[in-house]
């Protein structure tokens, strides 16, 4: 079946207004002023015609949370995130307990191997944790926290070979680069995370090959000095490593515009990437289920916090809130906005089947107005209900 998208501004590497986007059985077939005959039609209505987003560190939403470890649950956090927009997603773990862990990676295999054609794609598990730094573990339970266990994550990986596809740690305690190491064997990508490394600290795992940081800021050292000498912490490190990707929350709460601006100012679209860290009270106003109101966060402000209000403790953000606050409250323009929240991410995950209108890609697509409001999702082709 052959489906062409009309009247709309298609994001490619560039705005087009004066062409037509074509899907045929679930890919991208062309964007083209050409005519090709088309068994359906989709008037756009002048609205944004871009890329499905594709997140890449996500815990829950419309009241469900991954580590519920049931196919509910999962199925209820993606489907919420598909309403604003997201077509791929990468579920995140926060490690406190290993027993629920693996119960977690399991049915996240099940789900992502059944691969329903309503929802949208599962990219792999994210771990997010347990081998960080107590110096910046957030709302990171202190007495989860532990040195890299080289038995621990063998197993895992060897468990959920194919299904685990990132991990979280801290680069500077001991055992990390035998980790980031092993993680790079099985085809895992390491990420730097809640850290108090230096540079010096950084750079064995950097060589190792890891190339990304979980995010940028949030949980993360600065420059210290030590006896009067300046000592770079990772956030400088991030800048100052040209191939260093920086995921960033681009809620306008954890990192504020301003501090957006400065990030993409440095470091340039290319090597940033989007990502809500969206916890089970995001996306409520399209609850996936009934609420739980003892499970509920503090959420003040657009963001939620630790019971103290002393730190976050993930976002309440979705995707196009993502999109709105870096292209209306930054100023980045339209198509540096969807690189970041599209192809950047799908770029670190090596997932060459989504990220870009192209030829050859599935059609992920999502429409949205000037207030980034969504319109219509699109699942290799096929409309979801909104």
């Amino acid at each position: 079946m052959t489906i062409k998208i009309v009247n709309g501004r298609i994001i490619t590497d560039k705005l087009e207004t004066d062409k037509v986007l074509y899907i045929r059985d679930g890919k991208i077939l062309a964007v083209t002023a050409e005519e090709i005959a088309a068994d359906a039609v989709i008037d756009a209505e002048n609205a944004y015609v871009s890329p499905g987003f594709v997140d890449l560190h996500i815990h829950g939403g419309g009241g469900a949370d991954f580590n519920d470890g049931t196919p509910e649950a999962v199925r209820a956090v993606i489907r919420t995130h598909a309403v604003h927009g997201t077509t791929a997603i990468m579920p995140t773990m926060v490690v406190e307990n290993k027993a629920s862990l693996r119960k977690t990676l399991g049915v996240i295999g099940t789900v992502m191997h059944e691969q329903e054609e309503n929802l949208p794609q599962i990219l792999g598990a994210h771990i997010e944790g347990p081998y960080f730094s107590p110096e910046q573990a957030g709302a990171v339970p202190l007495k989860a926290l532990t040195a890299p266990v080289k038995e621990e994550y063998e197993a895992l990986l060897s468990e959920f070979k194919g299904i685990i596809r990132r991990w979280s740690f801290a680069p500077e305690r001991k055992g990390a680069l035998e980790f980031c190491e092993t993680l790079m064997k099985n085809g895992v990508i390491p990420s730097i995370a809640h850290t108090n490394a230096t540079y010096e600290e950084i750079l064995p795992v950097y060589n190792a090959g890891c190339r990304l940081m979980t995010h940028f800021y949030s949980g993360m050292s600065l420059l210290t000095r030590n006896k009067g000498f300046r000592v770079l912490g990772a956030v400088e490190t991030g800048y100052l490593l040209d191939d260093m990707y920086l995921e960033t929350i681009a809620d306008g709460k954890h990192l504020p515009p301003e501090l957006l601006r400065l990030i993409c100012k440095v470091k340039t679209p290319d090597y940033i990437c989007m990502v809500t860290d969206a916890i089970l009270a995001a996306g409520m106003e399209s609850n996936a289920g009934p609420m739980d109101e003892s499970r509920m966060p503090i959420v003040e402000d657009g963001v939620a916090r630790t019971p103290d209000r002393m730190n976050f403790a993930g976002s309440i953000a979705t995707t196009d809130r993502l999109v709105r606050v870096m292209h209306k409250e930054v100023g980045i323009d339209i198509v540096n906005v969807i690189k970041m929240m599209t192809q950047i991410p799908a770029r670190i995950i090596g997932a060459e089947n989504i990220g870009a209108i192209k030829a050859g890609l599935d059609a992920d697509v999502v429409l949205f107005d000037d207030d980034i409001r969504i319109k219509k999702v699109l699942l290799k082709g096929k409309e979801t209900k909104l």
